[in-house]
């Protein structure tokens, strides 16, 4: 069959691009804007690339168009095969019901740690011999792809809770019918396309709707927002974690905790990731793994050996002694877990400049701007890139002690930062998207400095 995706260079279309061409079929795809890294992954897997959304792509005559939800009414190609009443599907339900049915679906949804969740969980899997297929939202160092078939019974996958397609307004996840699904946590986001976190709660709810009921819904017990999910209905076994009635962790230190479950402790997990909210990750990883038939000791010993994802508080480069580092954090909460991590693995001596690019729409839209200077106090110094957003940075941000600049100039936030940095100090930059390739820059514009 051959399959031609429309916006296939985004991380969720792109691994349906890899997983239906790992099936045999011939996959073609286009998008407005094919770059590295996921056109070059795309051609690497022999996918052909087509740029924009030319409404001349009907004569390849596919089989089949499979959509994504970058793509609205009024694009040309869609318009096309609209009026020509060719066969579309959503990408979602495409992995439905071409790549999940039949198998031990285990799906991570939550506002935040999707994808590193879910890259712990396959790795945890794989490493039980277990050989899952999975779909995920960026790149596991562990497996170097964003998405694989796989071998055995499972599955893991992330699930967003973001709308399907311009013709179906469901959560993506709705479609993924799991037999083992994370609820890591949950808080108002998307106010693009959501009014209000109970719209949200609705969407986590048909979720718990379509797990069966021999299966496992784990649930992060801390997290009131998703008591109120479950308060709604739930037909399938809850095993919760961050609760002493279920999993929990007990620190030895920034990089070593004990997990127990039931007040046993049934593991230890030693590894170079930091932060409240990986541990968190971890113990939603161990109890969902536990549903497959790993054991938490098993899953503990595997998590030690994870490394990490690509673009979480991923370590870019380092000159004269300052690191810079690179996280997709683009949520106040986010943003917060993303600074206290660091500074805890940091100590108290180090300085942590924090760079952010409020990029999201519900970020663009000024909805969390209040929450942005509580999530930020923890850093030395703030430089916040303005361009785009509706609403006065510097004026929200005003109530900071610490230094803070903003500025809608890319260059002159790079200078301003180099100029800040000292060596000691981490630079921790954080947004959903490429923030105009600022990492090398700052890379570059601190070997210039320092050089000199």
């Amino acid at each position: 069959m051959h399959i031609h995706i429309l916006g296939i260079c985004g991380t969720f279309m792109g691994g349906v691009a890899q997983l239906a061409r790992q099936l045999g079929h011939r996959v073609t795809g286009c998008d407005a804007n094919v770059y590295p890294p996921m056109s070059t992954q795309l051609e690497q897997a022999g996918i052909e690339l087509i740029e924009g959304f030319s409404a001349d792509q009907v004569a390849m005559k596919p089989d089949l168009f499979v959509i994504g939800n970058v793509v609205s009414r009024g694009n040309p190609l869609m318009e096309k095969i609209l009026d020509m009443g060719l066969p579309y599907v959503s990408g979602p339900q495409w992995v439905g019901d071409h790549i999940l049915a039949g198998r031990h679906t285990l799906a991570v949804a939550g506002t935040h740690g999707k994808t590193t969740t879910t890259s712990m969980l396959a790795w945890v899997l794989e490493s039980a011999g277990l050989k899952p297929g999975f779909l995920v939202g960026g790149v596991p160092a562990d497996f170097g792809c964003s998405a694989r078939l796989g071998e055995g019974e499972p599955f893991v996958i992330e699930a967003d809770e973001y709308d399907t397609a311009f013709f179906d307004k469901r959560s993506k996840f709705v479609h993924y019918r799991p037999r083992t699904a994370i609820l890591n946590n949950l808080e108002f986001d998307h106010a693009d396309i959501f009014p209000d976190l109970a719209a949200i709660q609705t969407q986590f709810h048909h979720l718990v709707r379509t797990i069966p009921a021999s299966g496992c819904v784990v649930v992060n017990a801390a997290e009131t927002a998703l008591a109120q999910v479950l308060e709604k209905g739930c037909w399938s076994g809850v095993l919760p974690f961050n609760t002493e009635a279920g999993f929990y962790a007990a620190d030895i230190d920034s990089n070593r905790f004990d997990v127990l479950l039931n007040g046993e402790v049934v593991g230890q997990v030693n590894w170079t990731l930091t932060g409240e909210h990986n541990r968190s990750n971890a113990l939603a990883c161990i109890a969902a793994a536990m549903s497959a038939g790993v054991t938490p000791e098993q899953a503990c010993e595997a998590l030690s050996e994870f490394k990490g994802v690509a673009r979480r508080m991923e370590l870019r480069g380092r000159v004269a002694d300052i690191a810079v580092y690179d996280d997709f954090a683009h949520h106040p909460t986010a943003i917060t877990t993303t600074v206290a991590g660091l500074r805890r693995s940091m100590g108290a001596q180090g300085r942590i400049l924090a760079v952010f690019e409020p990029r999201s729409n519900t970020m663009k839209l000024g909805v969390m701007r209040a929450a942005l200077p509580a999530s930020l106090v923890q850093a030395d110094a703030v430089f916040c890139y303005t361009q785009g957003l509706g609403w006065d940075a510097a004026d929200t941000l005003k109530t900071l002690t610490q230094p803070c600049v903003c500025s809608d100039d890319l260059s002159l936030l790079v200078k301003s930062v180099v100029q800040w940095a000292q060596p000691g100090d981490a630079v921790l930059v954080m947004s959903n998207g490429g923030f105009g390739g600022i990492h090398p820059k700052i890379l570059s514009g601190l070997q210039a400095r320092f050089e000199a």
